[in-house]
């Protein structure tokens, strides 16, 4: 079931207001001139152990050596990510209370829940983005299948009976599901599940045709063999993984949905602050160690051009203009 937390909607126009990246307002007069002068409050707006988590943990020893302050981490779970966010979006906006935010909360939730507890056109500025975690296509063993050509013809052949799973309803896997349905006329069944990985069983007993999974979860049985990953939701190859095409090969728009996560502050923190975050977070981006050890967790890091609050903020609009077709087509656009 989508959770509807209680508070007022921010609607289409609000949503895409964020996505355009409303100008930094500048630093107010007397402000201090040393940032940051105390620890930095990164809120991780889900539980600890989970990708979003993980990758904090990967990134922010090497930020806080940057900025010469510790990066104190704040797990705040709960409703798909909206508490913690609308948490940053009730800070001070000092620069000093962080969001590691991610496309279900900023773009998602705004269109398919009924109301969320905060405006992301009112409440956020984008800083850095850090890290993108694909989606892949993954076939059960027990499919005759062994490419992503051969998976649409099939699929084609057998309209509306083939099951695949997602992480849940609303979610981003369910949306690129959508996305493929559109694009190939091939009808697939969604099939919702709890969690992502939680469709593996019936995926390797052949219950389940297919699922939309992070590859974080798929790639260790793909790569044992177990299951077999068809297609990357990127607009290009996976890094890790050259051999499996785009969905773009299938026609998906730009690839389909990626799940991006980066940095924002509230609304109305000074333009120098958010410069200083920016190079805080960005610079250890182009260390190749820790490109190594994200790669190693199924992630990528942020591409160069989408580490600056434009380019953020560009992806971002480009994310809610797919968001929104795949929800109207799931029939859960609200908003």
């Amino acid at each position: 079931m989508i959770r509807r937390p209680a508070s007022a909607a921010p609607g289409r126009r609000a949503t895409l207001a964020l996505l355009a990246a409303p100008a930094l307002r500048p630093l107010a007069a007397g402000a201090q001139a040393r940032f940051p002068d105390r620890p930095l409050r990164l809120v991780v707006p889900f539980g600890a152990g989970g990708n979003l988590d993980t990758l904090a943990r990967l990134l922010t020893p090497a930020v806080a050596e940057r900025l010469g302050q510790p990066v104190v981490i704040e797990n705040r779970p709960g409703a798909g990510g909206n508490l913690g966010t609308e948490l940053v979006a009730r800070a001070q906006p000092d620069g000093h209370t962080l969001l590691l935010g991610s496309n279900g909360a900023l773009v998602i939730n705004p269109l398919i829940m009924e109301r969320v507890p905060y405006d992301p056109a009112r409440d956020f500025l984008p800083v850095c983005l850090c890290f993108r975690t694909p989606q892949v296509l993954v076939a059960s063993p027990k499919l005759p299948v062994r490419s992503l050509e051969e998976f649409v013809a099939y699929a084609r052949a057998r309209p509306g009976q083939l099951q695949c799973g997602s992480a849940g309803t609303g979610t981003s896997n369910h949306l690129n599901i959508e996305l493929l349905n559109a694009a190939t006329g091939i009808g697939l069944v969604h099939v919702p599940y709890r969690s992502s990985g939680a469709a593996t069983p019936d995926l390797l007993s052949g219950a389940l045709a297919c699922s939309m999974e992070q590859v974080t979860t798929a790639l260790p049985l793909h790569r044992d063999g177990q299951l077999r990953i068809l297609a990357a939701a990127l607009p290009q190859p996976l890094p890790m993984l050259p051999e499996v095409p785009s969905l773009a090969a299938a026609g998906v728009p730009g690839g389909g949905l990626v799940s991006f996560i980066g940095i924002l502050v509230p609304a109305g923190t000074p333009a120098p602050l958010i410069a200083a975050l920016q190079a805080g977070f960005a610079g250890p981006l182009a260390d190749p160690a820790l490109r190594a050890r994200v790669e190693e967790t199924g992630s990528l890091l942020a591409d160069p051009p989408t580490r600056s609050p434009e380019g953020f903020a560009a992806l971002l609009r480009q994310e809610a203009v797919l968001s929104r077709q795949a929800a109207g087509q799931a029939g859960l656009l609200l908003h």
